[in-house]
């Protein structure tokens, strides 16, 4: 295009020329004709030779003139269609995303190559531009492709302008929803009131899919006239906040249910000596009651505080290096009165040479003694129960197993929550707090080791405590 502008250039200032010199020269000549047929013979000579002179004239000034057009052409080339034909490739590199050579301004220049080299400095910035805001972009997506919340970003028609995988997968979305509506009329939320009844500011509401629980945040965005664009959805999935809120709000029911109980007793048994005369055996039914209960709800109590204090980790641990199979040893030992009074047999082995632990002992014995305790609890008269002390890696470990009334296999998920027991009312008989395991846990937790439950309903319990070993 630009070869053909110039060629039109340099034949329009060719024919100008040509027209030009022609018509000077056919005027001149027409003049001196005229004068030859009017002058004498010998005038007419010398006209005759001003004639051919002035044609000779015209000749050499035709080859002036186009040689004169070829360097107006050649400067033409070097000084305008050069320097546009480099703009114009400079300009198609930059479409195609290629690089672009800035060369620095040198005296000498026509202003067609400043304006070349002012064009060059400029796409080389816009060049840098664009990589910086590609490079921006590559960065926000690479960060919500990651994030574990969900955004969804619509338009004002409810179509989706982004979204991540982990929207996706917290609201369930299937490849056959695509708008606002589709993913929202269910649970009963409308675009246009978020948009239009909300003054702009973000809202929250929170949902229930299947067995999550979603928060959601809309927000509401504006374009750069300040009209209204879309609205952005941030997803969080509060599962977790929920269940242990509704854990906090199970833990002071049943607080205040355990304690009400004995104290509801103590009131009622001391109001009834209080107002009626006795003798004194019935008194001494009644205040063991009362005694039964008070220490029931002190030990209560007892193990809240125990609780609190791991929690706060307030609890101050001596670790100590013994003997996991003598401390075990003692343990049953200590429970003997228990085991003879439900006549069980009660065996203990040691497998292996197990090194000694260095750990709170207090803390493992109270472990023990609850373990074995609960073994003993739950298992009816004449029962077995074996305690097998082993060693294996780099942990020792307790084996408890018996043959008792067992957990039930939807149970067995949630027997070191606070307060969950199994049978309320049998533990509640037997003295338990349903504090013991989740006691134990900690304990265990605090000391690197864990505690591992199986169970069959009506045919016994297993269960392994680790400790690690001391290394040297």
């Amino acid at each position: 295009m630009i070869k053909s502008i110039q060629t039109k250039i340099i034949l329009l200032f060719f024919v100008i020329g040509i027209i030009l010199i022609g018509t000077l020269s056919f005027l001149n000549i027409y003049m001196l004709k005229n004068m030859e047929q009017q002058v004498s013979n010998q005038i007419q000579v010398l006209v005759k030779d001003q004639i051919i002179q002035t044609e000779i004239i015209a000749i050499i000034a035709i080859i002036i003139f186009v040689i004169i057009t070829l360097l107006v052409g050649y400067y033409v080339s070097k000084s305008v269609r050069k320097p546009i034909k480099s703009l114009i490739e400079s300009a198609e590199k930059i479409a195609d995303g290629g690089e672009v050579e800035i060369k620095q301004i040198s005296n000498g220049k026509t202003e067609i190559d400043e304006l070349v080299n002012a064009f060059s400095l400029m796409t080389g910035k816009l060049k840098q531009n664009l990589n910086e805001l590609a490079n921006q972009k590559k960065q926000i997506e690479t960060i919500l492709l990651h994030m574990t919340d969900g955004i969804i970003a619509f338009d004002m028609d409810g179509n989706i302008i982004h979204i991540n995988p982990a929207a996706i997968s917290l609201l369930n979305i299937n490849k056959t929803e695509h708008s606002f509506n589709e993913i929202f009329a269910k649970f009963d939320i409308n675009l246009e009131k978020i948009v239009y009844l909300e003054n702009w500011t973000s809202s929250e509401q929170r949902i229930n899919i299947g067995e999550k629980y979603v928060n959601l945040l809309f927000a509401p965005f504006q374009d750069e006239n300040d009209k209204p664009a879309g609205v952005i959805v941030v997803i969080q999935d509060i599962t977790e906040h929920v269940k242990l809120d509704n854990m906090r709000k199970e833990f002071v029911a049943d607080v205040s249910h355990e304690l009400k109980t004995p104290i509801t007793s103590i009131m009622g048994y001391a109001d009834t000596l209080l107002e009626s005369e006795y003798d004194k055996e019935m008194q001494v039914k009644f205040l063991e009651v009362i005694s039964s209960e008070a220490r029931r709800m002190a030990k209560l109590v007892t193990d809240l505080l125990t609780l609190s204090k791991y929690d706060n980790k307030k609890i101050t641990k001596e670790e100590t290096e013994f003997d996991l199979g003598e401390l075990t040893k003692k343990c049953i030992e200590r429970l003997k009165f228990e085991i003879e009074k439900k006549n069980h047999q009660v065996e203990c082995f040691v497998t292996a040479n197990v090194p000694p632990v260095h750990a709170d002992k207090y803390g493992i014995e109270r472990v023990i003694l609850n373990i074995i305790s609960n073994a003993i609890k739950y298992t009816p008269e004449n029962g077995t129960i074996k305690v097998y002390v082993g060693f294996v890696y780099s942990d020792a470990y307790i084996k408890v197993i018996d043959n008792g009334i067992g957990i039930p296999e939807k149970d067995l998920s949630r027997i070191f929550e606070r307060f969950y027991r199994v049978d309320k009312a049998r533990t509640r008989e037997m003295g338990g707090t349903g504090l013991g395991l989740p006691i134990a846990k900690e304990i265990l937790t605090q000391n690197n080791g864990s505690i591992d439950i199986k169970s069959e309903f009506g045919k016994g319990t297993e269960v392994v405590i680790r400790v690690p070993v001391n290394k040297k």
